[in-house]
């Protein structure tokens, strides 16, 4: 990594949704764009020059109908001998029809070769209730040989709320299992101008899960919360899980930044866990925040106390 990098400072401007994947020598990188009209993805050998690295669009929306407005939180995850995209997508006709979907690469170099439509991501034939409402931030992981799904979606009568799902997975584009209740926002933290639990992120270290998310609106405060389990447990029974009571990451406004959110985790060039998350430079956002563009790509290292738990700091070294 770049020694003159100050990890409090924007890396990437205007990519909100930050995802980092690091394979076969490349650092990939993919956002959500401020139009929400494209999936763009970005290479660089080292994670510090994805900031400079040229960014090509890979898919465009549609005119009208599935996947034609609000094209949000794009994830590239290789699995199952191949490598996909996962995204939400709203519809012209229904703008907050917001559902999750699912492209793939017909070729085995992501930047270069084309990618395909593979429809919306498919529950599995005894769920009654995945992805029936609002549902997005999808993201992958795998845990001894199996691969995990989780994502975000609303449920409720007047107020909605956004809890997190997780289910096995039977394909890259099939759920195995019946959803799972993983987190729901039961503190104040998660509960301001919105009830909100999204953007999941995953970090394994020492046979441990940490699984972080986004809470409450997406002005100043946004902020982290995690959630924890053994691998070795049983990771679709929700009480293999604890979740932190107070927010991992939030807005500090001594260094002027405000509502990290939306995160991602991969490694620098040494090896060492590296967050990503975007956040704002502005405490008083201008019109609907949903359009203002200024969510920016950051990223800082990650530090492991003596407990085994990550410490997500600003000023960490």
């Amino acid at each position: 990594m770049d020694n003159q990098h100050t990890f409090n400072k924007p890396w990437i401007l205007q990519r909100a949704d930050p995802y980092v994947i690091c394979q076969d020598g490349y650092y990939y990188f993919t956002a959500s764009v401020p139009a929400y009209d494209s999936i763009v993805l970005r290479r660089s050998k080292t994670l510090e020059g994805l900031a400079q690295a040229e960014e090509k669009v890979l898919w465009t929306k549609h005119e009208s109908g599935p996947m034609s407005e609000h094209i949000w939180a794009p994830e590239m995850h290789y699995l199952f001998g191949k490598w996909y995209i996962y995204f939400a997508g709203g519809e012209k006709e229904d703008v907050w029809k917001i559902r999750p979907y699912v492209l793939a690469c017909t070729g085995s170099d992501p930047y270069l070769d084309p990618w395909v439509e593979c429809g919306p991501m498919q529950c599995a034939d005894a769920d009654e209730f995945s992805f029936r409402a609002f549902s997005l931030d999808a993201t992958v992981f795998e845990n001894k040989g199996v691969y995990y799904y989780v994502w975000a979606e609303k449920v409720g009568v007047g107020r909605q709320i956004s809890n997190l799902y997780i289910a096995r997975m039977e394909s890259a584009t099939k759920l195995a299992t019946v959803q799972v209740l993983l987190t729901t926002p039961d503190y104040d933290w998660e509960r301001v101008g919105f009830w909100v639990n999204e953007g999941p992120g995953v970090l394994k270290h020492d046979n441990r899960i940490f699984l972080t998310y986004s809470a409450s609106e997406t002005g100043a405060c946004y902020c982290v919360g995690m959630l924890s389990c053994d691998c070795d447990s049983d990771l679709l029974d929700p009480l293999s899980w604890k979740k932190e009571r107070q927010p991992v990451l939030a807005t500090d406004a001594s260094l002027g930044l405000y509502g990290p959110g939306h995160n991602c985790f991969t490694k620098d060039e040494t090896g060492r866990d590296i967050m990503v998350y975007h956040a704002r430079l502005e405490e008083k956002i201008e019109g609907n925040p949903l359009y203002n563009p200024n969510r920016h790509a950051f990223y800082l290292p990650v530090v492991w106390d003596a407990e085994g738990q990550p410490v997500f700091r600003y000023d960490n070294q």
